[in-house]
């Protein structure tokens, strides 16, 4: 009794498992489908847009022939209408011209009486060359070019004992060299830096906004006035000795 409810419980469990991946299946049948059935319309669409782009090209190429043989035609017709108009104008010139000859010749002409000839008054020559050149000539004004600004001498060293450089942040051992070599060795120099200062220390130093950028004047004034504590809060990343 015991087996036949085991393998009856079996079989239920088999008809439902069954049942469950049959219609999975099923719904991924029909999904299938459906985007099959999309893809034919899609493709029955572009079927018909194609064959109507091509009867509207074909009837492009007919315009265009039609129009390519109206201007042939519009062409041809007045080198025609020209070329039939020509011996009508020679004719009607000759038709023309023979009764005035007729009656040139019946009538007699008069004898010329011999014109004394007159003396035409010779020009006057031409100004020589030399007089042009004598003209002051327009000499172009050239304007003189600006000098070019020679650079600003490096400031003078502080005399006393110079100031470690390196403390500042943004300053190592390549940019004190700089800096030395124009002169400056103190906080206070860097402090009192103006905006021709920093311009011509970042063009030796070929810096671009790095003084600003990196606040040494800033960092020098608590510097030079000895505010060790407030410079240890503004820039924590300095360290006492140098920057690194």
């Amino acid at each position: 009794m015991g087996t036949f409810f085991y393998m009856l419980l079996a079989f239920l469990v088999g008809v439902l498992v069954g049942w469950f991946l049959w219609s999975r299946l099923r719904g991924e049948l029909d999904s299938l489908r459906g985007d099959l059935d999309r893809t034919r319309s899609e493709r029955d669409r572009l079927r018909a847009d194609s064959d109507r782009l091509t009867s509207e090209l074909d009837a492009c190429g007919k315009t265009r022939a039609d129009l390519e043989r109206r201007l042939r035609e519009a062409q041809a017709a007045p080198a025609a209408g020209s070329s039939a108009a020509k011996p009508a104008g020679q004719a009607s010139a000759a038709l023309m011209s023979t009764p005035a000859a007729a009656k040139s010749a019946a009538t007699k002409p008069a004898p010329a009486k011999p014109a004394a000839a007159k003396a035409v008054p010779a020009k006057p020559a031409a100004k020589p060359a030399a007089a042009k050149a004598s003209a002051p000539a327009k000499s172009a004004t050239s304007k003189p070019a600006p000098a070019k600004k020679s650079a600003p001498p490096p400031a003078k060293p502080v005399s006393g004992k110079p100031d470690n450089l390196r403390r500042l942040i943004g300053i190592g051992p390549v940019n004190e060299k700089l800096l030395k070599a124009q002169g400056v060795t103190s906080f206070a120099q860097i402090a009192g830096w103006t905006a021709a200062d920093i311009k011509r220390i970042e063009d030796v130093m070929n810096f671009d906004g790095r003084i600003a950028r990196e606040r040494w004047i800033e960092q020098a004034k608590l510097l030079a006035a000895g505010n060790e504590k407030e410079f240890a809060k503004q820039f924590p990343t300095a360290g006492t000795a140098s920057n690194t």
